[in-house]
């Protein structure tokens, strides 16, 4: 294997950010790395997913101890990311957030529960939560692919926070029956055409709901999430991360 440079699409403010995390929370620890190129090789690892070989290869460490790097800094991170409740607490809005589900898919598990009817493939479900303009503001738990978009939330308890805030959540069909400030599309009853009026509502709604898809997109421009090579027990510390990166981009 050889080496070559290599470009990462990620703001040097973020790299340096997440540099001075590094050196806020380790005081005088000695590394092999310094601060800056964990940073660096965290970063990589989470925006572009090369393998840990590539990675090891790359900043002439070891593959062990590329990995106990950026699993220690992943872990720093994620435990700056909001809760639900203070995201949402916090959040000034006109009064609505809009919330979708995606799956990041990944290759390291067959368990039952994991495979995903919406992708064909074993991964995990996140729930997205985002302003009406489509900037982020949470990513759930990392919960198995097969999971329903009606249950994720509820197992997140974001229907029960979004009612206690007397917050409007816009979203799509997926959603229809979860309660709450929860709005979904009307539903087109069997053998029947909606009337103009709901038929016009709908495309009001699918308008103002459209900017999640933003988000979604943005959250999964960390190719980590597209296709992880890791245990997905781990992406949850991994999403945290990325929550954690994004709010700060």
């Amino acid at each position: 294997m050889f080496s070559y440079p290599a470009a990462c699409d990620v703001d040097e403010e973020l790299l340096e950010l997440v540099t001075m995390v590094l050196s806020s929370l380790e005081g005088d620890r000695s590394c092999k790395l310094r601060r800056y190129d964990r940073a660096r090789c965290t970063l990589v690892y989470l925006r572009k997913h090369d393998t840990l070989e590539q990675i090891a290869a790359g900043f002439g460490i070891g593959v062990a101890t590329a990995w106990r790097y950026m699993n220690d800094t992943i872990e720093r991170l994620a435990a700056f990311a909001p809760s639900l409740t203070e995201t949402l607490t916090s959040h000034h809005a006109d009064g609505f957030v809009l919330l979708d589900g995606t799956v990041a898919e990944t290759d390291r598990v067959k368990a039952e529960g994991h495979f995903s009817g919406k992708v064909r493939r074993e991964g995990v479900n996140l729930q997205v939560i985002a302003t009406d303009t489509g900037k982020l503001l949470w990513i759930s738990p990392a919960m198995p692919g097969g999971t329903h978009d009606l249950k994720a939330p509820r197992e997140h308890n974001i229907i029960d926070v979004c009612t206690q805030l007397d917050l409007e959540v816009l979203a799509d069909k997926a959603y229809q029956g979860a309660g709450g400030t929860v709005t979904t599309p009307i539903k087109r009853r069997p053998n029947t055409e909606l009337p103009d009026k709901h038929q016009k509502s709908n495309k009001v709604h699918a308008a103002l709901r459209a900017p999640v898809e933003r988000a979604i997109s943005r959250v999964k421009g960390w190719r980590i999430l597209r296709h992880a090579r890791i245990s997905p027990n781990k992406l949850t510390s991994v999403t945290a991360t990325i929550l954690t990166l994004t709010i700060y981009m």
